[in-house]
């Protein structure tokens, strides 16, 4: 059951069946307010980051279609639900949200107050909104489903290590493990960025078995892998015996039976699980995001934000579209609310 807030909202609305360099993808459009279910937080947007989730979805979208994407946020809490006692009007809060639900691109948002953490002090509204859906992706990745600690050892690969994920995924794995971490990059910047965000080495993805077994000449221990597709036989020739994979893609073709001779595990990530099957354990979001903001506080970890747009428009999502699409961003790029 919703209770209605009343009033109206901007959104920024995407439109199926166009690509997104269409002048019509993404239109202005003035909205219901949300309405609020008992466990919900009404949040003011201050900040969203731009995914490869949000251009999933809209390649996806039939021709007719509409509806608001984006799925990180940081904002402050305007109203709360019947049942949230865990926040006050007022606070600052960043998250990831629910893909079954209507995004973040829009002046407030309504979501699940289960999945939402409390903003690292001592960041920007933009520096904060940058972190939260890559996070629990990597950290998911990293320590439910390959089940490292402090004391593992080994060598992961970080497939992608100067994107979204593999930005936070270097940090995480350098300052909570013993692990040694090999990301691939290949431009400069790209290469660079990634050594500066944890990675103890940097090799080229284009020749991904020269170069891994180059640097790891025994094999790697665990591989996160952003890409999957067309990486099968690779992953089975780097991968020590009874390795793992952690999977992010959605390829169109999967072929795992390579990986059967050395009895390497396949595990797929989904950060949105959680949400999507209400399951009893979705609060594992707001502690992972309040675990983040101490270790961001503490200086441990840092905010992978590296492009600002500002104004959550048509104009700026159309350019973060496009950006993530070519394959090529560095970071994450953030756009500020100008509301």
């Amino acid at each position: 059951m919703e209770a209605a807030v009343g009033g109206t909202m901007t959104g920024i609305v995407a439109q199926g069946g166009r690509g997104a360099a269409d002048p019509d993808a993404f239109l202005t459009r003035t909205l219901p307010m949300p309405g609020l279910r008992p466990r919900d937080l009404l949040v003011r947007i201050h900040a969203v980051s731009a995914n490869p989730v949000d251009t999933k979805l809209h390649a996806r979208m039939g021709q007719g279609e509409s509806r608001v994407l984006g799925y990180d946020a940081a904002g402050t809490v305007e109203a709360i639900g019947a049942d949230v006692t865990e926040f006050a009007v007022g606070e600052r809060v960043y998250y990831a949200g629910d893909v079954t639900r209507d995004g973040t691109n829009a002046t407030y948002h309504a979501v699940d107050a289960r999945l939402v953490g409390r903003m690292p002090r001592g960041l920007t509204f933009a520096q904060a909104a940058a972190l939260p859906l890559t996070t629990i992706t990597a950290w998911e990745a990293l320590f439910d489903h390959f089940g490292l600690s402090a004391e593992s050892t080994g060598t992961l690969l970080v497939l992608a290590g100067a994107g979204g994920v593999g930005s936070i995924a270097l940090q995480l794995a350098k300052r909570l493990t013993n692990l040694r971490v090999i990301a691939t990059a290949s431009r400069p910047e790209s290469r660079a960025w990634a050594l500066a965000h944890g990675a103890d080495h940097v090799v080229d993805h284009h020749d991904l078995v020269k170069e891994v077994k180059r640097a790891a000449p025994l094999g790697v221990d665990y591989i996160l892998a952003p890409h999957t597709e067309g990486n099968m036989q690779a992953f089975a020739e780097i991968a020590v015996p009874f390795g793992r994979v952690a999977a992010l893609d959605s390829p169109t073709a999967l072929d795992i039976l390579p990986l059967k001779d050395k009895s390497v595990t396949w595990h797929w990530v989904k950060m949105f699980t959680r949400p999507m099957f209400e399951t009893q354990d979705m609060a594992a979001h707001r502690r992972l995001l309040d675990r983040t903001a101490e270790l961001v506080e503490a200086g441990t970890i840092r905010t992978t934000m590296a492009t600002t747009l500002h104004g959550i428009t048509t104009d700026t999502i159309r350019r973060a579209h496009l950006e993530v699409l070519s394959g090529r961003t560095v970071g994450k790029i953030v756009l500020t609310a100008t509301w």
